[in-house]
């Protein structure tokens, strides 16, 4: 007589194959096996283009989910990145050095270092970011004008992060 752990492995196994059915006949216990097919048809509807796309899969058993519509929306999505990318590809990003806190004033009474618009040079102070009590003050390190301002005051912000867009002269 077979053992549960031994019935289960038979059924594990016969799952993963390509195998339909099992028969399984010793010493008068009968083990019987039948894997249920089922055709899966998936209709996807992207919201960009009208284009209806069909998708026959192959048999699957019952226990595999039905194929998901994933693959249009995220090709539609690297679409916007790229499109986004080539706006800022000429553009020079000033980057934090380090963790910490982002500050675009030196303290809430005055105005900020720079606002979008604003001409910079390579010195000039476009922020300070605060990591363990000290603040450090980030310069622009190019010449140019902010074309945007990527974080928000009281930020965290991690090393490596853009913090403006700088369109170089």
């Amino acid at each position: 007589m077979l053992k549960i752990q031994e019935i289960r492995e038979i059924i594990k196994l016969i799952d993963q194959s390509s195998i339909n059915e099992f028969s399984f006949d010793q010493d008068g216990t009968k083990i019987k096996m039948k894997k249920q097919l089922q055709e899966v048809e998936t209709v996807v509807r992207n919201s960009v283009a009208p284009a209806v796309e069909t998708i026959q899969a192959q048999p699957v058993t019952q226990s595999a989910p039905a194929p998901a519509a994933q693959p249009v929306v995220e090709a539609v999505k690297q679409e916007e990145t790229v499109e986004a990318s080539a706006d800022t590809s000429n553009l020079h990003k000033i980057t934090s050095p380090m963790v910490g806190t982002f500050y675009a004033a030196s303290s809430p009474d005055v105005g900020n270092y720079v606002e979008v618009g604003s001409k910079v040079t390579n010195e000039t102070v476009v922020c300070i970011v605060e990591a363990m009590k000290l603040f450090n003050e980030i310069e622009a390190e190019v010449k140019g004008e902010i074309v945007e301002i990527l974080v928000q005051n009281g930020q965290l912000v991690e090393y490596g992060q853009p913090l403006f867009l700088v369109k170089p002269e």
